[in-house]
């Protein structure tokens, strides 16, 4: 977005808010009878994910072409697909989390608030922020898009490896 669209942006924030808020909900819900089959593999998940975006971002960046339309009076669509698999992927590890949350006995419906609400707002201001940053170095801002949401995932795959502290 060259221009910050509080529209889109509030649906930015809701993709995000809302899934961080509902996994906790989730793993809360599966609880110990599935503990053993999520937490060995959410890391692996939220790693191939975020580095599929990701990769898919820098090739894009690739072959980007100079737009030969004025983006300043149009308003970009959201790609939902991307929007809501980049939702999914970095939320995997809130559900492990809120597997945790069921053997340490947390309010749940207080957690899941807190966290979507939370997220949210940072969420919102990270479209702001972006839009700002994004609409001065476009394809930069793309590169570095990608190669951080493959750094993340490289991260929580190290995490869980006990590769990182």
């Amino acid at each position: 977005m060259r221009k910050v669209n509080w529209h889109h942006a509030a649906i930015v924030a809701l993709f995000f808010g809302g899934f961080q808020a509902i996994m906790p909900v989730i793993g809360w819900l599966l609880g110990v009878s599935f503990a053993g089959v999520i937490e060995p593999v959410d890391h692996w998940i939220a790693f191939i994910l975020l580095a599929f975006i990701g990769a898919k971002m820098l090739i894009e960046a690739a072959h980007e072409k100079p737009e030969s339309i004025d983006c300043s009076t149009t308003v970009p669509k959201l790609d939902m697909k991307e929007l809501l698999a980049l939702a999914i992927a970095t939320s995997i590890d809130a559900l492990a989390v809120g597997v945790s949350f069921a053997f340490l006995g947390v309010n749940i419906a207080l957690a899941a608030v807190v966290i979507g609400l939370t997220t949210f707002a940072l969420s919102l201001i990270g479209v702001a922020i972006g839009s700002k940053f994004g609409s001065r170095f476009e394809r930069t801002a793309t590169i570095a898009g990608g190669i951080i949401l493959i750094l993340i995932g490289v991260k929580i795959l190290l995490e869980h490896l006990g590769l990182l502290a």
